[in-house]
């Protein structure tokens, strides 16, 4: 065995340094958070090359006295904590005196400060030592300049991602921190070129517009909620805004961007079932508390943190968030968007399946709430391929004659066509036999074929064959039409980013990009794909390219043709019967018509022995 020997400084700073500075983007955070411990209301970050050649962090803070530079430097040294008490009520962001030191073991760092407006220092140090010291003029604060990261440890470099994603990723922690003190002004720039600039009025509505867009922060509401131990504040999106992952939910503890699933969890709860599955809201949640009940020495880098009564704290942003859902609600501002999807209950009944029969064994009849006709038969279509022991399944459904009303079968199971059969184990064939159209109801066209009934879904029928001729323009040379009044959309600087390095698959969709002024692009013309509002369906096809890169080609357009056939047959009209014929003709002709492109079914078959068996007859 190797004899045991005490680490070099040098070394062990680095050490610390792989613990600390991960990346670029650790590099500006750690610098920024030095800059809010020392009072700054101004803060400048400016880049070059990813961070990787140059990151320079300026502020207005208290400053560095000179003779205070070395130790500033020096591993576990700081004015922020003093004594092992004050480890249980930490109320700065940085405070484990790793920082500067562990950036320095790794890089070229030149620093100037002043304490006051009449004189400052300038000092150098590199790969953990001190190289050089002297006065220099400055104003009161700080100017940190870290060059050549990583120059001296190679092997970090192959760990980090492309230059673009580091780049992102320095805008995205900017953006954390922006969020979390609306009160100071923050400004990032790339190589000169300015990517944020907040105004630090304390208005968080404002620092929300100035990173995800206007348009964002108009679809956000407040919340607010406290009790004892916590204070909520913050701003979520109406339930119409979402995205398709967490990335803009943003959590700040006293001040401090964390990472906390059961906090996410409790945000998602808090709109219930007004959100469509997959689907996340943009949120912005302030949680002060006192730091006593938060221990924020688990992690180096202070991201994870150990909260007490982090239940009760659940809990707490659960009501908040559905306080002011249902407040909106009861004022109008937004619709339950999800259950808006979905039939309305008219009637309900209750009935078992075991073993692919109807359970005949109760002699009561099923108990139907407010039918009030003496013929009501309830109409639905359940799978009977296979056993299903001790399965509930609720029909929302009677039928008046030749009126069919709103269907609802819960729970049922996604299944392709090929595994749908009646009860008499007779398999639906793909394409559809001819039917003779009986008449409708608000949602359902009723048509037959012998003794079969078929119950079609207008909306989805009409979206259905939209979808299809959208998608067919996809892929083919797009046609555009020229705007008369050119559209100017404007977007968060990271979104901003992400459509100029997305401008090729852009063009195969048929829209062409302009820059015009910070953030902002001007479109002249639009593919006639588009048939509605214009901007509206723009911007649903920019967030599905946001949320989608690594998808292929072909489900980018899938999914905008999915989009735009939901924008452009958006509600119900009573067709005229030459259009129900139509409708009907036109859905036999798909290659599956009994399916959209989501799964969603569009058509439900019931043969007489289907019917027989919901009647209870042999």
């Amino acid at each position: 065995m190797a004899k045991i020997h005490e680490l070099s400084e040098t070394l062990s700073n680095q050490i610390a340094a792989g613990e600390v500075i991960e990346r670029p983007a650790s590099v500006v955070k750690e610098l920024i958070e030095n800059a809010i411990d020392a009072g700054s209301d101004r803060i400048r970050v400016d880049f070059i090359d990813a961070g990787l050649r140059q990151i320079t962090v300026q502020d207005n803070g208290t400053g560095i006295e000179a003779d205070q530079l070395d130790l500033a430097f020096t591993r576990h040294a700081t004015s922020k904590i003093s004594n092992e008490r004050d480890l249980f009520k930490v109320a700065t962001l940085g405070f484990r005196g790793e920082a500067l030191a562990s950036i320095a073991a790794v890089s070229h760092v030149e620093i100037l400060t002043s304490t006051d407006d009449i004189s400052g220092t300038r000092a150098l140090f590199s790969a953990g030592g001190k190289k050089s010291q002297e006065e220099a003029a400055a104003r009161k604060g700080t100017q940190i300049t870290v060059s050549d990261l990583f120059f001296n440890t190679p092997a970090r470099l192959k760990y980090l991602k492309s230059p673009r994603t580091e780049a992102m990723k320095i805008v995205d922690i900017v953006n954390r921190i922006a969020l979390g003190h609306p009160d100071i002004s923050f400004t990032l720039s790339n190589q000169s070129k300015i990517l944020l600039k907040t105004a630090g009025n304390n208005n968080l509505k404002q620092t929300v517009a100035s990173i995800y867009g206007r348009p964002i922060a108009e679809k956000m509401v407040e919340i607010q909620k406290s009790d004892s131990d916590f204070e909520v504040t913050g701003l979520v999106s109406k339930p119409e805004l979402t995205r398709s992952n967490r990335n803009f939910i943003s959590i700040l503890l006293n001040g401090r961007y964390i990472k906390n699933f059961q906090l996410n969890t409790a945000i998602m709860d808090g709109y219930g079932n007004k959100l469509a599955a997959k689907h996340y809201p943009v949120a912005v949640i302030d949680i002060k508390v006192d730091p006593l009940l938060v221990d924020v020495n688990v992690h180096p880098t202070k991201q994870e943190v150990r909260l007490s009564k982090e239940k009760e704290l659940g809990r707490l942003i659960v009501q908040a968030i559905s306080e002011i859902m249902l407040e909106q609600n009861e004022e109008g501002g937004f619709d339950n968007l999800a259950t808006n999807q979905k039939p309305s209950i008219v009637d309900q009944l209750q009935f078992n399946l075991n073993k692919n029969v109807v359970d005949t064994s109760r002699k009561a009849a099923p108990e139907v709430r407010e039918i009030k006709p003496k013929l009501s038969v309830p109409l639905s279509y359940v799978d009977l391929s296979k056993p299903r022991q001790d399965k509930k399944y609720f029909i929302t459904e009677s039928w008046r004659g030749n009126v069919a009303k709103q269907v609802k079968l819960s729970p049922f199971p996604s299944q392709k066509v090929g595994n749908i059969v009646s009860s008499a184990d007779e398999k639906l064939q793909k394409n559809l036999p001819d039917l003779n159209y009986l008449g409708q109801s608000q949602r359902y066209l009723l048509a037959e074929d012998k003794e079969d009934l078929y119950l079609i879904d207008q909306l989805m029928a009409q979206r259905q064959i939209s979808y299809l001729k959208i998608y067919q323009q996809l892929q083919q040379k797009i046609v555009k039409q020229t705007l008369l009044t050119p559209v100017v959309l404007e977007f968060g600087k990271l979104d901003f980013l992400q459509l100029q390095s997305q401008s090729k698959r852009l063009a195969k969709l048929g829209i062409s990009l302009e820059e015009f002024g910070q953030n902002s692009f001007i479109i002249h013309s639009y593919p006639t794909w588009i048939k509605g509002d214009v901007e509206q369906s723009l911007r649903k096809a920019f967030d599905q390219l946001l949320n989608s890169e690594k998808n292929s080609d072909q489900d980018i357009f899938k999914q905008l043709a999915i989009n735009e056939a939901k924008m452009q047959v958006s509600g119900r009209k009573k067709l005229t019967e030459l259009e129900a014929v139509d409708l009907i003709n036109e859905l036999s002709k798909q290659l599956d018509p009994y399916y959209d492109a989501s799964g969603n079914k569009i058509i439900v078959k019931l043969s007489q022995s289907d019917l027989r068996k919901m009647f209870k007859r042999n």
